[in-house]
């Protein structure tokens, strides 16, 4: 049995660490396009409309393959679907720099979007085999905390890099970092029956969790994307997903922008500013993500209360509509703190929410994808439909204020469409059958 000292570092938190790291990385190479936007819409001669379908491109792969890979994570596994999707992003990434034309840009974009897609499907697998029930929140917001440090991490060093070396040597070595992070996976990331590393007591405790929700979970059932897609439940994810990604891709592809144009930063001064609200947000999220976990006993993580703490935050989140109002800059990247964070522990305890309410373990991987799906949906008409707001008004009230609303339609939707268990009969009967088939053996 797993020890009680609960100040121990268990294995199972280089998983965790690992997760993180592949976010950070995920996000620092989607990010590098923003913070260098200036000097690529100077050489590659893109107006702010134009600038908006390359910030959006890369969702357009993302989108289309996410459930794919959804269904390559549930039929290979999650690490060897992560090593190729990587392999490939990070390639994308490099060419990104190499293109001469904003077509170019538009195409590697497209590509890097793809290999991104195996990122959250493949890392709600593995947390759905390392992480006890009572972790989940916690590895979730650890696993998304990366897509805040990144962009945190970018806005500094990447605002120096592009103004130093250019934006083109900036993509090159963003691409190179993922290949660093591929070894080290390879390396030493196995199942936890098969991991060396890892204690025998901490084995136990962690097959002993995914046997008791085996009791509730099938691991042998699946209702397939026909019978998810049937799950009014589902639908609802995809809706709370969309509407915390719609923010998050908001800030992600414009701020540096929005920064420079309507509070008059210099490129280096908003990069220094774009990484207070990203990282702020990190901490957030994990507080978040540890009251979740906390407040919520098992029989509350099988009723599907998280979604109480998801409407909460993105409520919280909603406070974005009154930035127009405020001309203080130190309060504008409070406000977007408020805003990141939100919209991080959304995501984060939202996936948690599905792998709460997901009775069939083999459908893990294409019910994230599904999520994405509709996150990204959201997510991908954000840059788009801000570009065009922007350069018909000509300035960022009104598009920041139709985010904040977005927040709002979320929350209701955790609160009140968010509820039902999935996949519940399949599982039932998956279950009777194995029973019966012990009797008669």
């Amino acid at each position: 049995m797993e020890t009680t000292n609960t100040t121990r570092w268990k294995a199972r938190y280089w998983v965790y660490l690992m997760l993180f790291l592949l976010t950070t990385i995920n996000y620092l190479d989607r990010v590098v396009l923003s913070v260098g936007a200036g000097p690529i819409a100077a050489d590659l001669h893109v107006d702010k409309i134009q600038l908006g379908y390359l910030f959006s491109s890369f969702l357009w792969g993302y989108a289309l393959f996410l459930i794919p890979i959804g269904l390559l994570v549930d039929r290979f596994g999650a690490r060897s679907v992560t090593a190729i999707s990587m392999t490939v992003w990070s390639l994308a990434t490099m060419l990104t720099g190499a293109a001469s034309s904003a077509l170019g840009v538009l195409m590697a974009r497209i590509v890097m979007g793809a290999g991104e897609a195996s990122c959250y499907p493949s890392a709600a697998s593995i947390i759905r085999d390392w992480a006890p029930s009572r972790e989940r929140g916690v590895a979730m917001t650890a696993l998304n905390s990366g897509a805040y440090f990144g962009p945190a991490l970018g806005a500094l060093a990447l605002s120096w890099l592009v103004s130093t070396a250019g934006w083109r040597w900036s993509f090159a070595i963003c691409g190179a970092i993922g290949f660093i992070w591929i070894a080290v996976w390879l390396l030493f990331f196995k199942s936890p029956e098969r991991s060396k590393w890892i204690r025998e007591e901490e084995r136990e405790t962690i097959l002993r969790e995914r046997e008791t929700a085996e009791q509730t979970d099938s691991d042998t059932a699946s209702i397939g994307l026909g019978g998810l897609l049937r799950e009014r439940t589902m639908w609802a994810q995809m809706l709370t997903q969309g509407c915390n990604v719609y923010t998050q891709y908001l800030f992600l592809t414009w701020l540096p922008n929005y920064l420079q144009t309507e509070r008059g930063m210099t490129l280096l001064g908003s990069g220094t500013a774009m990484a207070i609200p990203y990282l702020g947000s990190i901490f957030i999220s994990m507080a978040l993500g540890f009251l979740s976990d906390s407040t919520l006993d098992p029989a509350a993580v099988e009723q599907g209360r998280r979604r109480r703490l998801v409407g909460a935050v993105m409520s919280a989140g909603a406070v974005i509509v009154f930035i127009p109002l405020v001309s203080n800059v130190w309060a504008v990247l409070g406000l977007i703190t408020v805003a990141l964070g939100a919209a991080s522990a959304g995501i984060a305890l939202n996936v948690a929410l599905l792998g709460d309410l997901l009775r069939t373990r083999r459908d893990i991987g294409r019910a994230v994808a599904l999520q994405f799906t509709g996150g990204n949906i959201f997510g991908f008409f954000a840059p788009i439909v801000t570009g065009y707001i922007v350069q018909a008004t000509g300035h960022f009230s009104a598009a920041i204020i139709a985010a904040g609303i977005i927040f709002l339609v979320g929350a209701m939707s955790s609160w009140f469409l968010t509820w039902k268990p999935i996949g519940a009969h399949a599982a039932g009967m998956a279950t009777e059958a194995a029973a019966a088939g012990r009797r008669i053996s």
